[in-house]
Parts: structure tokens; C-alpha cells; sequence
């Protein structure tokens, strides 16, 4: 059997609520349980969790079917990336060390079957986008964290959600299309790196849209879309990349 790469991004379990996200959850570990037995390794290209805050005894509740199943695939012997996106910054050490993941929080590249991959989530990447440059170094400061981290988790949970649920309501989360390669930071973000470096894949999440667009001459711009309208993910089988969808059951 050939083994293949798989990617996926933006699932927000948790959004809007645990409750009635429930059969997204079941509906994301349904699709895991199905690629466990051919994925060479698996790339969780950010914002997997809607909110997700740690402290040093106490992690969110809820999600257990997911972190169960990535514990299961990282047992086997699979190696599975997780990548902190805008919504799930504060990811620190427990899912590396109770899962196994493999934790990035920037770029990362690979080469695979003769192929060289760059991924990230990205947030904050490429031109424009100043004030959530901004907030995301709010966001990071080890000070400001340590200070967060002094809040009682009812009340930081609930100031979080209250806040992320606000900022949806006035932008939507739901992405508007794909805006012109001149116009997206992503794409003008990947045009950019080719001037100095080569890759045959940029894989992006963030931005809600299934895209698979030439950039440079050779390279692909790649968007994962997401597992809130498009329930989608990426698979490399060393020869050839596509974006597909889950069929819903």
C-alpha cells in the first residue's frame, strides 16, 4: 500500500458551542479513522480548536474524541504535525507531551518523493494585515500570557469566547472568495519566497477557501479550506497533490 500525506486546517471544534458542534467533531474523527491506515504522516495546519487556552493543570474540556483518535494515530507510529493558527496560539506543551504531536508554531518545509513543501498556517503572513500583526504580538508576549494565565479559567474561557464570538459576528467566518492574486497575502506572500527559494507546494490554511492556483512558473498555492462549509483537506501520494472533500455520512 502506498502510503500518503494528508493536511487539513480550520476545523474550530468547539464553534459555536461544544454542543452543537458535536457531529463536526464526529464527523472530523470519522474522516482520521479512515486515513489511519495509509497516511505516512498527517498535517494539522492550524485554528483545529476554535479557542483553545492552557495552563499548567488545567487544558479545555471537551474534544476528547479528537485528541483520543490523534493519540491513537500517533501510537501507530504515524507522525502527526500540529500547527498553531490564530485561534489556537496558546497550544503549549500538553498535546505534544500527553499526544505526541509535533508542534510548529511558524513555517515549516519538507521534502517528500523529490517534492518541497512549504506550510503554515497564515496568520500575519505577507503584505498588509497590520493590526492583527499587532494583536498576534499581544497574543505571544510572555508577559501579557503569564498575567492571562492568573485569571480564573471560568472567567478567561468565558472572556475568550465572549470576545472571538464578537470579532465573528462583525467579520463572519465564512470565507468571501478568492480575492485576485493580487490581492491576497497569501499568494503575493508564496510569489514573494520564490524570488529567493523554490518550492513545488505552499500549503496554507487561514483563509477558509479550497485553492489549488499556479504561482511562478512551476509552483502551486494551495489553500485547505475548512471543515465548516467545505469539510475538505489535502493528500499528497508522492506523486500528486489534491484537494478533496469529506463525504458527509
Amino acid at each position: 500500500m502506498n502510503k500518503k500525506i494528508y493536511f487539513a486546517s480550520d476545523v474550530h471544534l468547539g464553534h459555536p458551542s461544544i454542543e452543537k458542534a458535536r457531529w463536526r467533531e464526529k464527523l472530523f474523527v470519522q474522516w482520521l479513522d479512515e486515513i489511519k491506515t495509509d497516511a505516512a504522516e498527517l498535517y494539522l495546519v492550524g485554528d483545529i480548536f476554535d479557542f483553545w487556552y492552557e495552563y499548567k493543570k488545567v487544558v479545555p474540556r471537551g474534544f476528547v474524541r479528537t485528541l483520543g483518535k490523534i493519540a491513537e494515530i500517533v501510537d501507530s507510529g504515524v507522525d502527526v504535525h500540529f500547527f498553531t493558527g490564530n485561534h489556537d496560539i496558546w497550544v503549549f506543551d500538553y498535546l505534544p507531551s500527553e499526544l505526541g504531536v509535533i508542534l510548529h508554531r511558524e513555517p515549516f518545509t519538507i521534502e517528500r518523493s523529490g517534492k518541497l513543501f512549504y506550510i503554515a498556517h497564515g496568520d500575519g503572513l505577507g503584505p498588509g494585515d497590520y493590526s492583527y500583526k499587532l494583536l498576534k504580538k499581544v497574543f505571544t508576549n510572555k508577559t501579557l500570557q503569564w498575567l492571562f494565565s492568573r485569571l480564573h479559567p471560568n472567567f478567561a474561557f468565558w472572556l475568550a469566547h465572549s470576545w472571538s464570538n464578537s470579532s465573528r459576528k462583525s467579520k463572519g467566518i465564512k470565507a468571501e472568495g478568492f480575492h485576485g492574486e493580487q490581492n491576497e497575502y497569501l499568494y503575493q506572500y508564496a510569489k514573494g519566497i520564490l524570488n529567493t527559494e523554490y518550492f513545488d507546494y505552499f500549503i496554507f490554511g487561514h483563509r477558509h477557501l479550497m485553492v489549488n492556483k499556479q504561482v511562478g512558473e512551476k509552483s502551486h498555492y494551495i489553500n485547505l479550506g475548512d471543515w465548516l462549509y467545505n469539510f475538505s483537506y489535502g493528500v499528497f501520494d508522492g506523486n500528486d497533490f489534491q484537494l478533496k472533500k469529506h463525504t458527509l455520512k
